[in-house]
């Protein structure tokens, strides 16, 4: 996951025309992290949400752990047993 939103990072950096060195200086995020992040994914929280601010990203944070409605969870006992044909007959 964290070489995907790597890469989408560098997607819509490009998208936006800024260079890694422009985006760097904009977002206060050193050149270094960057790089690394673009080429490997790891990178630290309060780095990330910086980039994203720039690259216009920041309000996906805001839904990232949303308060789930308690009757949209299924139990595992519902789960077990669910017993809808998987495939049909061969």
């Amino acid at each position: 996951m964290a070489e995907h939103i790597a890469k989408q990072a560098r997607a819509k950096r490009l998208a936006l025309n800024f260079s890694q060195k422009n985006l760097a200086e904009r977002s206060g995020v050193s050149l270094g992290v960057l790089k690394k992040f673009e080429r490997t994914g790891k990178i630290s929280l309060e780095s990330l949400l910086k980039l994203a601010v720039i690259l216009d990203a920041f309000e996906e944070f805001k839904e990232l752990f949303k308060k789930a409605d308690p009757e949209s969870f299924v139990s595992i006992d519902a789960l077990m047993k669910d017993k809808t044909r998987q495939r049909g007959r061969q």
